[in-house]
């Protein structure tokens, strides 16, 4: 019984390190990939609530092409510079553990808003564009009740991998990606970079800060 109730102590113990461990990568994100310019482009760092942390960003974005979920063929950034406050992240359909809980997050997030959500353009774009098709989107944004004011893209590889490494989220392949959410007032305007995960009353409440902002 010794070597039984030993053994049953130490797998509770690896069990709660590996809890901890989880926790402070979730509420202390990496905010830079090795190699990425990241001061180049911050224009100040704000205190956020633990979970995520929040900069001001100016992103060069390049002229593209990219296809929504309904199939139709777009200029990227042009589809989403309509005027609208853009919330933007990246996901793939076949994830199942960070994307899930981003668009989980953003599900919500359109809800709390309620008549509110047809005045801003909600994004995704898949890093995956060689296995998601319009189609899969499509499928991927019926599973999270996506709005019509909530648009998911694909496209080529390389037009995916321009869109990731402008907005400085290309960590080197899907299998590394890194929960980090995107907002902007209107076209010109500077991004506001979340890294870490929100929850949906985080995000709502960085959303209306900045839509009432200036």
């Amino acid at each position: 019984m010794a070597p039984y109730a030993v053994t049953r102590s130490a797998a509770r113990a690896l069990a709660l390190a590996g809890s901890l461990a989880l926790v402070a990568v979730t509420q202390h994100p990496v905010v830079a990939a090795e190699g990425h310019d990241h001061h180049h482009h911050e224009h100040h760092e704000a205190a956020a609530p633990q979970g995520y942390r929040r900069t001001t960003q100016s992103y060069q974005l390049p002229d593209l092409a990219l296809v929504r979920d309904d199939g139709t063929a777009v200029r990227f950034p042009a589809d989403i510079d309509d005027g609208r406050p853009v919330v933007l992240n990246f996901i793939y359909t076949t994830c199942t553990a960070i994307c899930p809980m981003l668009s989980q997050t953003l599900a919500a997030f359109q809800r709390k808003l309620g008549p509110d959500v047809a005045g801003v353009h909600m994004v995704s774009i898949s890093i995956d564009p060689e296995q998601d098709t319009p189609a899969q989107l499509a499928d991927y944004a019926k599973r999270y009740g996506a709005g019509p004011q909530w648009t998911h893209y694909t496209g080529t590889l390389e037009a995916s991998l321009e869109v990731q490494k402008a907005f400085q989220a290309y960590y080197g392949d899907k299998m590394n990606h890194r929960p980090v959410t995107f907002l902007r007032r209107a076209p010109g305007q500077p991004w506001v970079r979340l890294e870490g995960f929100t929850t949906p009353d985080d995000l709502v409440r960085e959303y209306r800060q900045l839509v009432t902002a200036g």
